[in-house]
């Protein structure tokens, strides 16, 4: 989506997810059947098929990802789940979740899918290291977020990914581009006797 990159600078994992599902929907016409979750709750969502086709099928592959709980990864599951995508999961690896107890708390995963953590940790830096904290945050600090905003920030990011999902159109590459080489240019006959006959004169230079 063209007003993701350009207006907020994020780029968590939910939203991903969220993406790839409202644009694949797209792609095979399901988008206006299989909506998902389209307000953030962080609470366990299977989608249900509905009329004749089913929702989109997915295996999550985490490759060499990191799988311990709250990874990444399991954002991006999250975000394409609630985007109305059909994938196995659990909600054991999410944030919220208590390995001694068997309890989830999707409270705690709606403000990690926010940027609660974010907020607070910008917060901190800004009261006690202001420094660090334009360092770190310089791209925030020019867009004019501020901790309390973090919240509405995303929440715009993701109603900006389900109103237009489309991947943006790349832009023509003249007729007379060439791509830059970055490959040492092949020396002639002639120039290689050159070469190794300066690399003879300074070797007996030496001796």
């Amino acid at each position: 989506s063209s007003g993701i990159n350009a207006e907020w600078p994020l780029r968590p994992g939910y939203a991903v997810g969220l993406l790839l599902a409202r644009r694949l929907n797209q792609k095979y016409g399901l988008d206006e059947t299989y909506t998902g979750v389209e307000a953030v709750d962080g609470e366990e969502y299977f989608v249900e098929k509905e009329g004749e086709r089913g929702a989109f099928y997915c295996v999550l592959d985490t490759g060499l990802s990191k799988t311990s709980s709250g990874a990444r990864i399991f954002g991006v599951l999250k975000g394409a789940v609630d985007g109305g995508l059909d994938i196995p999961h659990s909600s054991k690896r999410f944030p919220g979740y208590n390995m001694e107890s068997g309890d989830y708390d999707a409270g705690a995963h709606r403000a990690r899918i926010l940027g609660a953590h974010v907020g607070s940790y910008m917060q901190t830096l800004l009261d006690e290291d202001e420094d660090a904290y334009k360092r770190q945050f310089a791209v925030y600090k020019k867009e004019g977020i501020m901790p309390d905003m973090i919240e509405e920030m995303y929440t715009k990011a993701h109603a900006a990914i389900r109103a237009d999902p489309v991947a943006s159109a790349k832009k023509e590459k003249p007729d007379d581009y060439k791509p830059k080489s970055y490959k040492r240019q092949r020396m002639s006959l002639q120039q290689r006797k050159g070469r190794v006959a300066q690399q003879k004169a300074a070797f007996l230079a030496l001796h």
